[in-house]
């Protein structure tokens, strides 16, 4: 029999947070900072935090935190993660907290994804005294192509390993409150790849005298088309994008070489593995069918992020439990974009979960959403992240995934 949740409890706990969570996520949204290093947000953080009995652990390679909350009862182990680096963008909110620093903005929720976190983390050591087991809350710098959760794996920050693990992430086009997830592959895997075309320039006039990489770079990007739709299941989700092509410096100049840059998303290790055999196969080809040469280098991104079912269920029963029988959506398909809490669900069982944060009315096809320079959501939704984080923790350390 399932554990039942002290709801009206929670959720009045969990409201009674907002004024503190909107204070800690406008504050972090103010500083944002880059990469694996945000020293500002690990002090807020630690600040924030710092009146709970709350044991914590920092690695060499990041300023990323893990706070371990245990009892003192022996149990089960669960880690709740949330990540706290911001985009190299400006940001045209029009915010009276708006980013303070240029070409820096929160426009993936992550400020958010904090403060909701730290609520977690307050709504569990008020309930301390009921729980069983130990309850690890990640606060990851890093999650934007920086690997940052690789590394403090690598780090040994989450050793031992816990036992079961979970993500919240806002999602700004959907209606607040709404939590939303599947089993299996919820993102993608995100590898980039570099094509360089190397050809042999001269006079734009006469290119026969020359090996212009400009066409042969074109018919590569063509035939990637035809390899996508041609080589792989429709159903395989494989997406392969050429984002940028560089080559020449004038109009009556044929260049030596042209460059590519470009994304592929897959969601299993086989079809990852698969096209990037295809894609280097396929560009030496062309180049080499008209006498020029490429060079391909692929950069290994995120893996496929992949959802225990069991953790799932955790999530959706939660969920109903808190917010109601409408609150929770399943996806039928999974999101081509990428996370690095990948990196954790290889190793751990566990689920990440989106919810919602549109303003109540919203027009939800108007509304800006992630990664846009104006990005806005409900701060009202944070408490009940919140509360969705420890109910999950609560739970499972109760029951496992029963």
């Amino acid at each position: 029999m399932a554990t039942v949740l002290d709801r009206p409890a929670l959720t009045a706990a969990a409201e009674a947070l907002s004024d503190k969570l909107t204070a800690l996520r406008r504050s972090i949204h103010l500083e944002p900072e880059l990469g694996l290093h945000t020293p500002k947000t690990r002090d807020k953080v630690r600040a924030a935090l710092a009146h709970l009995p709350l044991e914590w652990r920092e690695g060499p390679s990041t300023t990323g935190l893990v706070a371990t909350l245990n009892a003192g009862k022996p149990g089960r182990s669960v880690l709740l993660r949330g990540d706290m680096d911001a985009l190299p963008m400006p940001e045209e909110t029009g915010l009276e907290f708006a980013s303070q620093v240029a070409g820096a903005m929160h426009a993936c929720g992550h400020d958010s994804h904090v403060a909701m976190l730290a609520g977690a983390a307050e709504l569990l050591c008020q309930r301390a005294d009921s729980l069983a087991g130990e309850i690890r809350f990640m606060f990851q710098p890093g999650e934007e192509g920086w690997h940052g959760a690789r590394f403090m794996l690598e780090d040994g920050l989450l050793d031992p390993l816990p036992d079961a693990a979970f993500a919240l992430h806002v999602m700004p086009t959907a209606h607040g409150g709404v939590v939303a997830g599947r089993a299996g592959p919820l993102l993608a895997a995100a590898d980039r790849i570099f094509i360089t075309i190397h050809g042999r320039g001269g006079h734009a006039s006469m290119p026969h005298q020359t090996l212009d990489p400009i066409p042969v770079a074109c018919e590569i990007v063509g035939a990637f088309q035809t390899l996508v739709t041609r080589k792989f299941d429709a159903a395989e989700g494989v997406v392969l994008t050429v984002a940028k092509i560089a080559a020449g410096t004038t109009n009556n100049v044929i260049a030596d070489s042209c460059e590519l840059d470009g994304t592929i998303r897959t969601l299993s290790p086989k079809a990852r593995a698969r096209l990037k055999e295809e894609v280097t196969r396929l560009a030496e080809g062309i180049a080499a069918a008209h006498g020029l040469s490429a060079e391909v280098r692929i950069e290994e991104g995120f893996p496929v992020t992949i959802c225990d079912e069991r953790a799932v269920e955790l999530g959706e029963a939660v969920t109903v439990e808190l917010f109601g029988p409408q609150a929770f959506h399943r996806w039928k398909a999974p999101i081509m974009g990428a996370e690095d809490f990948a990196y954790v669900l290889e190793k751990v069982p566990g689920a990440m979960f989106f919810i919602g944060v549109a303003h109540e009315g919203a027009d939800l096809a108007s509304c800006c959403g992630l990664h846009s320079t104006r990005m806005v959501l409900d701060e009202g939704v944070m408490p009940k992240g919140a509360a969705l984080l420890a109910g999950l923790a609560e739970r499972f350390l109760a029951e496992g995934f029963a």
